[in-house]
């Protein structure tokens, strides 16, 4: 039975391993990386942009001339969180006015374990299972000129897509399984960086400090979802009372209409 990847005790376990970390790296991003360490609940100093953001996990390659964060998120986030871990990775190197050199590609990968909630401006809702934001300039003709090679990418397997690369797939099908069907997954073995993982987060080679860090992260994130919840209930309380309409509130608050409505019904 494997440990819950949707955790960030198991998910960590799992992705902080050099084995696991090097083979992921280098199926979702298509590089080859040497790391001698990794980081969890990385901070910078100072501050970048006034936020103390903080990285679930991150790594240099020995040569520093690359950095990689990888971001484990277990509910819908706006995008913009990524883009500003993203931007900030990129900013921090700017050590002072003198220098706008940028000597480090950054790399962000985002795992999400929860079906997207937002949409386009347009209104269509996003579905997909791989997004990727590269920062380079491009001409006219769509052109694209290789000066950066930063590169943003978010992964959700909550949204399949059969043209999605296999060696990607390996990696998405192991966090969806772990979390929906730990007990009988179906995963790639061949991938040394998969077997590795599966070995990390098998539920008998947990150990009972493990377990109990587990058990508190869940119970914390179910009164956590409790509190968010009971957030957005008040704003669309408050909405309803302003005489917004379903649509509106709902993109206010990402509850459903026949929650809403279940709302007004209360009100009555």
């Amino acid at each position: 039975m494997l440990g819950n990847l949707d955790n960030e005790v198991i998910f960590k376990k799992a992705f902080t391993n050099i084995t696991v970390f090097k083979a992921f790296v280098r199926d979702i991003l298509g590089i080859e990386v040497e790391i001698d360490k990794i980081e969890t609940e990385k901070k910078f100093e100072p501050k970048i942009g006034y936020v103390d953001f903080e990285l679930d996990i991150f790594a240099e390659t020995t040569d520093k001339r690359i950095r990689i964060e990888i971001q484990r998120i277990e509910y819908d986030h706006h995008f913009d969180r990524f883009l500003h871990y993203f931007l900030m990775l990129i900013a921090e190197q700017q050590k002072n006015s003198k220098e706008y050199n940028i000597d480090q590609t950054v790399y962000v990968i985002v795992v999400l374990t929860a079906p997207y909630k937002i949409s386009e401006k347009n209104g269509k809702p996003i579905l997909d299972e791989v997004l990727l934001l590269k920062l380079n300039p491009q001409t006219l003709q769509g052109e694209v000129r290789d000066l950066y090679g930063h590169q943003f990418v978010c992964l959700n397997p909550n949204h399949p897509n059969e043209e999605t690369p296999k060696q990607i797939r390996d990696w998405l099908d192991l966090i969806y399984q772990s979390i929906h069907s730990p007990e009988r997954p179906v995963l790639n073995t061949n991938n040394e960086g998969i077997k590795k993982a599966i070995e990390l987060i098998s539920f008998e080679n947990l150990t009972n400090e493990e377990r109990t860090k587990a058990k508190n992260k869940e119970a914390a994130k179910i009164v956590l979802t409790k509190e968010r919840m009971s957030e957005k209930t008040d704003i669309a309380k408050k909405a309803i009372e302003k005489g917004f309409d379903n649509e509106t509130i709902a993109e206010l608050t990402d509850l459903i209409v026949e929650q809403i409505e279940q709302l007004r019904k209360d009100k009555q």
